[in-house]
């Protein structure tokens, strides 16, 4: 008898181990699911479209920024575009980066470099001024090199997406190291 109750003791426990690890088990499994839509948006290709003043589009542009591959971090691009007139004289500009976002929980550090387009008639602290007459007529074109350092807050599943910092400009003429730009905009 002695024995048969240590064999039932030992099933027991056995039964009540069992349970513990198939509950455990469960729970491992439910876990993933609950906060499957946290993991699929950190897995989706981050996109933001924002409105930035000064920056690589010199007095402001609207622009889509988008990550090359399917996560919020990483290499990505943006292009832009940009026109202003006043007067009689005229701005447009196309800004072209490509960006890297170090970090993570869409607060990264923004590091990038690129060139922008630039038709206009007057003259400007970013352009050559050597083609300009004394005409309104006069216009010229070409491009400029850029720079971005910066800070980006970008959440992770979409919503309003802000941005701050330096955008270094380099034309034939001139390095402006300084030159600061701000966006705001919705990331999706």
């Amino acid at each position: 008898m002695a024995f048969k109750r240590r064999m039932i003791k030992h099933l027991q426990y056995l039964a009540l181990t069992a349970l513990c690890i198939s509950f455990i088990s469960a729970t491992a499994q439910k876990l993933p699911q609950a906060d499957s839509a946290k993991y699929t948006d950190a897995n989706k290709r981050a996109k933001t479209f924002f409105f930035e003043l000064l920056g690589p589009g010199a007095a402001y542009s609207v622009n889509y920024d988008v990550r090359f591959k399917k996560q919020q971090n990483g290499w990505g691009g943006r292009a832009g575009i940009s026109y202003y007139a006043n007067a009689g004289e005229h701005l447009f500009t196309v800004p072209l980066v490509v960006n890297y976002l170090a970090g993570k929980n869409g607060k990264y550090f923004e590091v990038g470099g690129g060139i922008t387009y630039y038709n206009v008639n007057s003259n400007d602290l970013f352009f050559d001024n050597t083609n300009y007459g004394n005409s309104a007529d006069d216009v010229n074109s070409g491009i400029i090199g850029t720079l971005n350092f910066g800070y980006r807050y970008q959440p992770v599943d979409g919503g309003f997406s802000f941005r701050g910092g330096v955008s270094p400009v380099i034309n034939s003429e001139r390095f402006l190291p300084y030159w600061p730009y701000i966006s705001f905009g919705y990331a999706f």
